[in-house]
């Protein structure tokens, strides 16, 4: 799949904290971006995404306690046996009723979970028609946020891939990338898609980002989709289609409705 296709739960979001906001955010000890990213109110399969995770740092030692960090990863996982990296503009999303048996997604679910911020998420709407020879109405996109401005923590796992033709220890030889675990809407949300990420919840931080935890029920219990009420949706132009248009433009509420 090329980026600028569109596709299905979370196929785009909306990222525009600075690593000052994050740091201050999610309580992070180690900043390891070496270079910022801009702003970015269209998030598309694999552009670069700031990521919350727990790891040593390269400096500490097996008795140093984990440093949480933030880092930059490449959005749709590469699982660590995949031959060609390109699988990973597929693997986006992780479905949480999967995700701890499905081949690509287990190892990382069990010992390499990440927080993905987010100031909110697109998604796609598709109007039914009138009859079985209707013809089908372009999908209205919806951009769903939180009601008081806050920042989402999606829940993520990442993983690590190898590029063989590199030396391991050249830059470049390693590859990081991640996906965002996804659930059932809440009825809110439902009428506009049938799925919705999931998020974890300040108090939980901690918990999910901690590689020494491995129970997946125990895991599960963690995420929760957005309480009712707390996330609003209003229909934004259909600019934000083309993953090339980039700006807070692309937010602006437009006059639509779902019926």
């Amino acid at each position: 799949m090329r980026r600028g296709t569109l596709t299905g739960v979370c196929g785009r979001y909306a990222a525009s904290r600075s690593p000052d906001d994050l740091v201050e955010e999610f309580e992070v000890d180690e900043v390891a971006v070496t270079a910022p990213l801009e702003p970015d109110f269209n998030v598309a399969p694999t552009k670069p995404v700031y990521a919350v995770l727990t790891r040593r740092g390269r400096d500490q030692t097996e008795h140093d306690p984990p440093l949480r960090q933030l880092r930059v990863l490449q959005w749709g996982l590469v699982p660590s046996w995949a031959k060609d990296p390109s699988i990973g503009s597929r693997l986006i999303n992780a479905r949480t009723e999967t995700v701890a048996d499905k081949p690509a997604f287990r190892k990382a679910f069990a010992r390499r979970r990440c927080l993905l911020p987010a100031d909110g998420y697109y998604e796609w709407y598709a109007a039914r028609g009138d009859g079985a020879g209707a013809r089908k109405a372009p999908k209205q996109p919806f951009y769903i946020h939180p009601k008081d401005a806050g920042v989402l923590a999606m829940a993520g796992i990442y993983e690590f891939w190898r590029d063989r033709s590199v030396d391991p220890d050249a830059s470049g030889g390693w590859l990081w990338t991640c996906a965002v675990l996804t659930t059932v809407a809440e009825d809110s949300l439902g009428r506009i898609h049938d799925r919705m990420p999931l998020f974890v919840e300040p108090d939980r931080y901690g918990h999910w980002l901690d590689p020494g935890r491995d129970d997946p029920v125990d895991l599960l219990s963690l995420l929760v989709p957005a309480a009712p009420g707390r996330l609003d949706a209003y229909p934004v132009r259909t600019l934000v289609n083309n993953y090339r248009n980039n700006g807070p433009e692309l937010l602006v509420p437009m006059t639509a409705a779902v019926e």
